[in-house]
């Protein structure tokens, strides 16, 4: 309208710094990009995963910029349809806080290119999140589950208890008499209640939602190698949130050394000030020891 700033700034009674005023704010075209690439490699990671895995790379923004970014970029994880959720209280359920404490097993199934189904066993440490083992077959025997289970426990050492349900692979006789020769305390949850078992359920939910419903299978062998690199993904790279964002390998090996300094007090005696913890975990052993 042929108007000066000074004046067209006095009618609609705006700044005339404002309007002047240009964004100082660095392009952040190479982030937006790593954060699309992170989110199609990880489909079902939302943004806090998103945000400590680019911590892990060095990305010095905080996680609100990182959520403004995740949103203008539309990279908000589709919400599946969810179940009906049980109504009243839940009590925790008490574990001794070291590995090997309890493991859970269970079976989750899925199905090949052509239609033919599969089943996985799941083998868990409740209290590490670690996937112990993965192991797809067409068809798994009691006496295939005792052997799996052996070689578990002569690699890692022999748990406090194993929890499952009553799925006729683990009462089997062969199943009966492992769990007799072996003196390890066999846990049944009652018929209908999978909860009792929810570290296993949580696991297997986590398992489909983020492999088998995004993952094409075309036969036994190309499940087994597909199966095998993500369960070694997520003992070693995946965020858990149970674990304050930390691998289930380096809560482990946080346990482990939290345990070695606890059994020899020595060692705890000539060091004034215990090793900090990983980063999101607090725990009494990162305060000054008392001498």
């Amino acid at each position: 309208m042929s108007l000066s700033e000074r004046r067209a700034c006095s009618i609609v009674g705006a700044d005339r710094k404002l309007i002047r005023y240009r964004s100082s704010r660095p392009a952040d075209g190479a982030l937006r990009g790593r954060l699309r690439d992170l989110a199609n490699e990880r489909r079902r990671f939302g943004y806090r995963r998103l945000f400590v895995l680019l911590r892990r790379e060095g990305e010095p923004s905080g996680i609100n910029r990182i959520y403004r970014l995740y949103r203008e970029e539309g990279l908000t994880v589709r919400k599946r349809r969810a179940r009906r959720k049980a109504v009243g209280t839940r009590a925790p359920i008490l574990i001794e806080a070291r590995p090997n404490a309890r493991w859970s097993l269970d079976f989750v199934h899925d199905q090949f290119a052509n239609g033919r189904r599969f089943r996985i066993l799941n083998i868990v440490d409740d209290v590490t999140k670690e996937c112990l083992g993965a192991i797809p077959e067409t068809s798994i025997s009691g006496r295939r589950v005792a052997r799996e289970l052996t070689a578990i426990v002569e690699r890692r050492g022999k748990p406090g208890m194993i929890v499952s349900d009553h799925g006729t692979e683990f009462t089997c006789n062969a199943m009966l008499a492992w769990s007799k020769d072996t003196v390890i305390d066999w846990h049944f949850i009652a018929p209908g209640k999978p909860m009792q078992n929810g570290f296993i359920e949580s696991f297997n939910g986590r398992m489909r939602d983020e492999l088998l419903n995004e993952t094409l299978f075309f036969d036994l062998d190309d499940a087994r190698a597909k199966i095998t690199s993500w369960v070694a993904d997520y003992n070693i790279r995946r965020p858990h949130s149970s674990l304050k964002y930390l691998t289930p390998a380096a809560y482990a090996a946080h346990l482990t050394a939290t345990d070695d300094r606890l059994r020899n007090p020595d060692q705890l005696r000539r060091s004034s000030v215990a090793p900090p913890a990983p980063l999101g975990v607090q725990n009494p052993e990162t305060l000054t020891a008392a001498g």
